[in-house]
């Protein structure tokens, strides 16, 4: 079965990267203000270099992430088989004195929930087969922009329900995705109010995403938009 590589970046992009110097530590951030995390999240970084490890470390540098760094290569078993749970592990794909495969199977056996990020600064099409096989969520060569692996790290963790939206967000992404459909339909709101029987002050408020909607008004919604709730729920969720 062949395997896409269209999610793999091979190329090194010529925008400005991580600092060569190590980063001064930096205070715990919070989570982007439309996530939230229900309880601590560890992390694992192995990379044999340890300013690379620094700058990892200082980009996930957040209130809920619990990290531990290895750049030790001969640690890296130990750490992975210590019982300690990770619920993300940022790998280095070229380890000296480890094969990728022995690596991807410690992780298999002993962190098989963990999701990987794998970083490389020798990006191959071999490289990257090896890491669709062992299923990672993402392969990132080096230098590397710090806002790219942030985001790479939320939406694995998002993706392990480990971060979720807000109350706030999934509101105003909920109306904003009724409001695109209803204006694809070209419906106004008034039309909306005569569907639903929904007062248009309320439905309004809903797609402005400063009220929630119940169940049974949100089905109301979607009848009247010609969509079921839960292309509703999936188009929140690509967004």
């Amino acid at each position: 079965m062949p395997y896409d590589l269209d999610d793999y970046r091979l190329t090194q992009t010529p925008k400005p990267m991580y600092p060569m110097t190590p980063p001064p530590k930096a205070q715990p951030q919070p989570a982007p203000r439309e996530l939230q995390s229900s309880g601590d999240i560890h992390i694992l970084i192995l990379d044999d270099d340890p300013h690379t490890c620094a700058v990892i470390q200082a980009a996930l540098n957040n209130r809920d992430f619990v990290t531990e760094v290895v750049s030790d290569p001969m640690m890296v078993q130990s750490a992975l088989s210590s019982g300690q749970r990770y619920h993300l592990i940022v790998l280095d794909y070229v380890l000296p004195g480890l094969e990728p495969e022995q690596v991807f199977g410690w992780i298999r056996d002993h962190q098989p929930d963990a999701n990987i990020v794998v970083v490389t600064g020798y990006p191959s099409v071999d490289s990257a087969i090896n890491c669709l096989r062992a299923k990672t969520c993402d392969y990132l060569t080096k230098p590397f922009q710090i806002e790219q692996l942030r985001e790479i790290v939320y939406r694995c963790l998002e993706s392990q329900g480990l971060l979720r939206m807000t109350e706030d967000a999934l509101k105003e992404a909920l109306g904003a995705a009724i409001r695109e459909r209803r204006k694809a339909l070209s419906l106004t709101l008034s039309n909306m109010s005569d569907r639903t029987g929904v007062s248009l002050g309320y439905l309004s408020q809903i797609e402005l995403g400063k009220n929630s909607a119940s169940i049974e008004t949100l089905y109301r919604i979607c009848l009247a938009l010609g969509m079921k709730m839960s292309e509703l729920f999936q188009s929140v969720q690509r967004a």
